[in-house]
C-alpha cells in the first residue's frame, strides 16, 4: 500500500536520530506555505491538544516580534519564571525555534517530538492533505511545552496572524507590534489590509497590546472594541542616549532604563514588551516586579540583530563584524539609523580618517529590494563603503549580480558594489577588504551563515550525522 502524499514511511516508525528528524521535517518544505488552521487544529486534536497546557502571549507584527519576545522573556526569567519562547527564523540550528529557560530544545527531545508527530500528521493528511513544515514544527513546539510545563509562553506568529498555524493557540495576551508593507502577495497591498490579518489573533477574553499607529491602529482598535478586549496602545519610550552596547530610555513605570539591544528602534519594542508584562499580570499569568524588569531588559540579547562580534582574521588580529537582518524596508531603515548612531563607537572611529564600512549583502528575489536599498541610501555611514553582493543557495535567492546593480544604481557617494559567488566567498573577501567594521545584512539566512562561522556557541552545536 502506498503512503499518503507527504508521508515519510521510512522515518515515521520508531526512534529517529536528530539528522533523520530534521530531514523528515524539512522534506515537508516542498509543500510550501499553505495558510489555514484546519490541518494543524486536527493534528493537535489527535495529539491531545497540548497547546491548552500553557498560557502567555501570542506576538504578531511586521517587525520587532523577536525583540519584544527577547526583552519580555529576559525580564520574566529575571523574575524567576520558566519561560518558553519561539524565535523565528532560526539562524544556526533548527532547535533555536523551540526555547525553554533560554536554552534551545535538545537534539534528543527534538527528534523524539518529530518522531511522535510524524505518524499522526500522516493520519491527518489522509483527510485534509499534507501538513507543511511549519505546521509540523508548531505541533512539535506545543507538545514540548506541554511536557516541560513552562510558566509562560511567548509565541511568535509566523506569517500574518489570521491563518497562521500559531493562531490555534490563545494564550490570554495578544500583541501586534507594528504594521508595515511586507508579504503583500499573501497579506494584502495596504497596511490596513495587513493589519486585519495580524489583528485577527486578538480573541474574546484576551488582553491586547499594540505599538501600531495610523490606519493599522484603527484596525486593531476596532477589533478590540468588537470583542470587548482591553487594549494597551503604547508609543516608543523616550530615548536618553546610547553607547556601543546599550540604549538608555525613560519608561513611564521604570524611569531611566538600560536596554541590552542596539538601535533606537528598540525604544518602541521595549515599550511594547513592558506593556506585555503588564498584560500578563492583569491576566493572572505572571507578575514581574520593577527590579526584575530593569535587570532583564539590560541583560536581553537577540542574536543576529545588530549583534557585534570580534572575528579572527587570517594572519592574526580581529575584525569587528555587525550582523543584522534588514530584509524589508522598515528593517533596513532601522539598520541605517543604527549605523549612523553607532558610527562613533565602531572600529577606527577615533582616528583622523575613519575606515569605510564593508557590507556583505544578500536578498530573496521576492523581497522589496529597491525599497530596502532606498531605506539604506540616506545612511551617511555608507559613504565610501564597499558592498559585497552574494546569492544564497535557495530557490528564491536574488542573483548577486542583480543585487550589485541595484546597489550601484542607488547613487550613494563613493559606494562600490562587487559580486562574490557564495556567502563564504563574500565573507572571506569582506574580512580582507579594508579595516573598518564589516556589516552582514539583507537576509537572516545570510546572517545565520555568518553567525555559524563567526560565533562559537556550544548550545547551538548539532550532533553530527552518523
Amino acid at each position: 500500500m502506498s503512503a499518503p502524499d507527504g508521508a515519510v514511511p521510512a522515518l515515521a516508525a520508531g526512534n529517529l536520530t536528530y539528522a533523520d528528524a530534521l530531514a523528515a521535517l524539512e522534506a515537508r518544505g516542498r509543500f510550501g506555505i499553505r495558510l489555514g488552521l484546519g490541518r494543524v487544529r486536527a493534528l493537535l486534536r489527535e495529539l491531545g491538544d497540548p497547546q491548552l497546557e500553557v498560557r502567555g502571549a501570542l506576538v504578531a507584527g511586521t517587525n520587532g516580534k523577536g525583540s519584544v519576545i527577547a526583552l519580555a522573556g529576559s525580564a520574566l526569567r529575571a523574575a524567576g519564571y520558566r519561560t518558553a519562547e519561539t524565535p523565528k527564523p532560526h539562524l544556526v540550528t533548527y532547535r533555536e525555534r523551540i526555547v525553554v529557560d533560554g536554552r534551545p530544545i535538545s537534539a534528543e527531545d527534538f527528534a523524539r517530538g518529530v518522531a511522535a508527530v510524524l505518524p499522526v500528521a500522516d493520519k491527518v493528511a489522509r483527510r485534509l492533505g499534507p501538513l507543511t513544515e511549519f505546521e509540523l514544527l508548531t505541533a512539535v513546539m506545543f507538545r514540548h511545552f506541554a511536557q516541560t510545563q513552562p510558566d509562560v509562553a511567548l509565541v511568535e506568529v509566523g506569517l500574518g496572524g489570521r491563518l497562521d498555524a500559531t493562531h490555534v493557540w490563545d494564550g490570554g495576551v495578544a500583541v501586534v507590534t507594528n504594521v508595515a508593507l511586507d508579504h503583500t502577495d499573501r497579506l494584502g497591498a495596504t497596511t490596513e489590509a495587513i493589519a486585519r490579518q495580524k489583528a485577527a489573533i486578538i480573541e474574546r477574553g484576551d488582553r491586547a497590546v499594540t505599538g501600531t499607529t495610523g490606519d493599522a491602529l484603527g484596525v486593531v482598535r476596532r477589533r478590540c472594541l468588537r470583542l470587548g478586549v482591553p487594549l494597551a496602545v503604547v508609543g516608543p519610550a523616550q530615548i536618553l542616549g546610547w553607547t556601543r552596547d546599550t540604549l538608555t530610555v525613560d519608561l513611564p513605570r521604570l524611569g531611566r532604563t538600560d536596554i541590552g539591544l542596539r538601535g533606537r528602534h528598540q525604544a518602541a519594542n521595549l515599550a511594547v514588551a513592558d506593556a506585555v508584562l503588564d498584560a500578563l499580570e492583569a491576566a493572572g499569568i505572571a507578575a514581574v516586579p520593577d527590579d526584575a524588569r530593569r535587570r532583564g531588559y539590560a541583560q536581553a540579547r537577540w542574536p543576529g540583530r545588530l549583534e557585534l562580534a570580534d572575528v579572527a582574521v587570517p594572519g592574526g588580529g580581529t575584525r569587528e563584524v555587525l550582523m543584522d537582518g534588514a530584509h524589508n524596508p522598515a528593517g533596513a531603515g532601522a539598520l541605517a539609523t543604527a549605523l549612523d548612531d553607532l558610527r562613533p563607537h565602531l572600529a577606527g572611529a577615533a582616528t583622523a580618517s575613519p575606515p569605510a564600512l564593508t557590507l556583505v549583502w544578500a536578498s530573496m528575489a521576492d523581497k522589496d529590494v529597491a525599497g530596502v536599498i532606498g531605506a539604506m541610501a540616506d545612511c551617511s555611514a555608507l559613504a565610501r563603503a564597499t558592498v559585497i553582493c552574494t546569492s544564497l543557495d535557495l530557490p528564491r535567492a536574488l542573483p548577486g549580480s542583480a543585487l550589485a546593480a541595484a546597489w550601484q544604481a542607488a547613487g550613494i557617494p563613493g559606494l562600490r558594489a562587487v559580486v562574490a559567488e557564495t556567502p563564504d566567498a563574500a565573507l572571506d573577501l569582506a574580512l580582507t577588504t579594508g579595516d573598518g567594521t564589516v556589516v552582514v545584512a539583507g537576509s537572516l539566512y545570510l546572517v545565520g551563515a555568518a553567525r555559524a562561522r563567526f560565533v562559537d556557541d556550544p548550545a547551538l552545536r548539532d550532533p553530527e550525522a552518523s
